[in-house]
């Protein structure tokens, strides 16, 4: 069994998606970042820089101690070896995937949250960083845009790389960009959007979708809906109006 530690948001759905993909049972452990769980004394134990999100695999095939993953990347990679599924295991396309999971992890993810912050969320607008943090999210989907010309993901097969990509991708109408100016993304993105048992992420953008692999997830799942519904409707309205000029 998995203690996955989770909240939604692009990071965390990138492991919401890989577990349901690959079958994996786990349970599901809500850290609500709004509220600062992710600083509480017992997560820091499991994710030093208190970061979301994080697994313990209590059965991690070695017959040793729990091990305790934080990190999404390194999350993916592990899960990856652990099943055999979703990485290639030739070399030359393993180090491809591998590349472009960096990528992701370094450029396109980071960007797009730095975009956010600064077009969304920050209290001063400062037109460099608005500026800056947007010429370098419109590269980067120009870049994955030339990736997908010529094939169908974002390597040879679907892999960990789409799971780490699309919950980014998601965000897009929030960031103010339109894929029409990227027709190869759009197509790339469209093929994940359903949520139909046989959609390939099963897992969509939202906490409803996650049902997780056991009865456990699954009742945990219907607490976070419930603490979303709660967020929505009374916490993000006072923080939206406390953070207005």
């Amino acid at each position: 069994m998995i203690d996955f530690y989770y909240w939604p948001t692009p990071n965390g759905w990138k492991i919401s998606i890989a577990l349901e993909e690959m079958g994996l049972a786990y349970h599901l452990l809500p850290i609500n970042i709004g509220r600062g769980e992710q600083f509480e004394p017992a997560f820091s134990k499991i994710s030093p820089s208190h970061r979301m999100p994080a697994i313990v695999d209590h059965d991690p095939g070695d017959a040793g101690d729990p091990l305790c993953l934080a990190e999404s990347g390194a999350i993916l990679l592990y899960l990856a070896d652990k099943t055999g599924r979703f990485l290639s295991s030739t070399p030359r396309s393993r180090h491809q995937a591998i590349q472009w999971l960096m990528w992701q992890m370094s450029q396109l993810g980071p960007m797009l949250g730095q975009n956010g912050h600064f077009s969304l969320y920050a209290t001063e607008k400062i037109p460099y960083a608005i500026a800056r943090y947007r010429h370098e999210v419109l590269r980067l989907f120009g870049e994955l845009n030339r990736r997908l010309l010529d094939r169908e993901y974002i390597c040879d097969e679907y892999s960990i790389v789409d799971m780490a990509c699309w919950p980014w991708v998601l965000t897009y109408k929030s960031q103010d960009i339109d894929l029409s100016e990227f027709p190869e993304v759009r197509r790339w993105y469209d093929q994940f959007k359903g949520k139909s048992k046989e959609a390939a992420l099963r897992v969509g953008h939202d906490v409803h979708g996650v049902v997780g692999a056991t009865l456990s997830a699954r009742a945990a799942a219907d607490g976070v809906r419930r603490m979303l519904a709660y967020w929505e409707v009374l916490l993000r309205p006072a923080e939206v109006e406390s953070q207005a000029p």
